[in-house]
């Protein structure tokens, strides 16, 4: 038997930091679980739950102008009002101890906790990447590299004859891959209405091998899909310096670009790196197999802010949308059974395959062992990502994750 936890009220409620799909999981869950026995604020910044899987898609942000609609979902329809209050709020601080955390807005004290504030760029203390650089991982971001691009090719036209855009995507991951293979294939001129010229697209993978983590059959495939984009990769160099303009690579070398994507890696947000437990890769969370937060019952963490191996398996449990959602699912399970004094449950996650995007219509992926590309890994990428937004919608897990 677990230790039990004193049943959340009103001046101790079931706090969940963030409204991605971990959060927005736990919360869902929990609030079916306890009926509306205990209350529960979800705190986010924003009032929708953002799509985040969807934002390599710099073609549609370019075309839709600012309208973020195609990938967000409001917040209030999906929660049942009368268990689930959602808190506009930036986390400042988490205070396990003193069961606290610190807003922008105040301190919230809380019975249960849960994490699930994503992640945010990681730059390794290369100079001038933060600020010379465009990211993908937050909507905003991800808003402000498609006006740029836009920007870019409305003034392509006036380049010397010959000259193309050249834009520099920095990672060789799934975001780095998914982003180069987009921006290549996109019909600029036909988005900006103007003589445009079709950019030149450099990835620049660093010194991990190309999709690190994935199939080798399927890196082969998306490799072999980004060079018939027009995408040139150089692999094997880091970035060790960026300037206006200038990019320097660790054999000296430098690279001259109109426009750079940061797509390097990812670590955990201030306020996680800073807890006082045991820290992985990128300060993520090295929590219990039950996804508690160690020595801190009744505080889970999930998402992409944990460091988490699959006993079985002996890997890194992925940081996608289809792990978050189970870890959501799975730590709510685990808090009903903390407060009922029942065993907690270790999270096991099963990974039915992946998928990258390799531009409109194009793609490579790795199914139960079997490699697909081209529109059929295309046609299932789309479908698993309407699945992730149906589930956001109904409050279940994904059919096809």
């Amino acid at each position: 038997m677990s230790a039990e936890l004193p049943p959340p009220d009103r001046d101790r409620p079931v706090v969940v930091l963030g409204a991605g799909y971990a959060g927005l999981a736990f919360a869902q869950r929990v609030a079916r679980r306890a009926r509306g026995r205990w209350p529960v604020v979800l705190v986010d910044r924003h009032p929708v739950h953002v799509l985040r899987t969807e934002l390599y898609e710099i073609g549609r942000l370019a075309r839709a102008r600012g309208d973020p609609g195609p990938w967000t979902i409001p917040l209030a329809p999906v929660l049942d009002h009368r268990a689930v209050t959602v808190r506009p709020g930036e986390v400042k601080a988490i205070d396990p101890a003193a069961r606290a955390v610190e807003l922008d807005s105040g301190r919230v004290d809380y019975g249960a906790l849960a994490i699930g504030l994503g992640n945010v760029a990681a730059y390794y203390g290369v100079p001038g990447a933060p600020e010379h650089t465009f990211s993908v991982y937050r909507l905003r971001e991800a808003q402000r590299l498609a006006e740029a691009i836009r920007a870019l090719e409305l003034r392509s036209a006036a380049l010397p004859p010959g000259r193309r855009p050249r834009i520099l995507v920095v990672g060789g991951g799934s975001t780095g891959t998914e982003v180069a293979a987009e921006i290549a294939a996109e019909d600029w001129a036909r988005i900006t209405g103007a003589d445009a010229r079709a950019p030149q697209v450099l990835l620049l993978t660093g010194t991990l091998p190309f999709l690190a983590g994935f199939p080798t059959s399927l890196a082969d495939r998306a490799r072999a899909l980004l060079r018939r984009r027009g995408v040139t990769m150089i692999e094997g160099l880091n970035v060790t310096k960026v300037e206006p303009n200038r990019l320097s690579l660790e054999d000296g070398s430098v690279l001259a670009f109109d426009l750079a994507v940061w797509c390097a890696g990812l670590e955990a947000p201030a306020p996680v790196r800073a807890l006082p437990v045991p820290h992985g890769r990128g300060g993520r969370i090295k929590v219990e197999p039950t996804l508690e937060l160690p020595g801190f019952p009744g505080a889970f963490a999930m998402g992409d802010v944990i460091d988490l191996t699959d006993p079985a398996t002996g890997a890194p449990v992925p940081l996608t949308a289809a792990a978050a959602l189970a870890e959501g699912t799975a730590a709510a399970e685990n808090l009903v059974a903390r407060v009922e004094g029942r065993p907690l449950a270790p999270f096991r996650f099963r990974e039915r395959g992946v998928v990258v995007a390799l531009g409109p219509g194009s793609g490579a992926g790795s199914v139960r062992h079997v490699t697909i590309w081209g529109s059929p890994a295309a046609l299932l990428k789309r479908l698993v990502e309407r699945d992730y937004a149906a589930s956001v919608e109904r409050g279940s897990a994904p059919h096809l994750a």
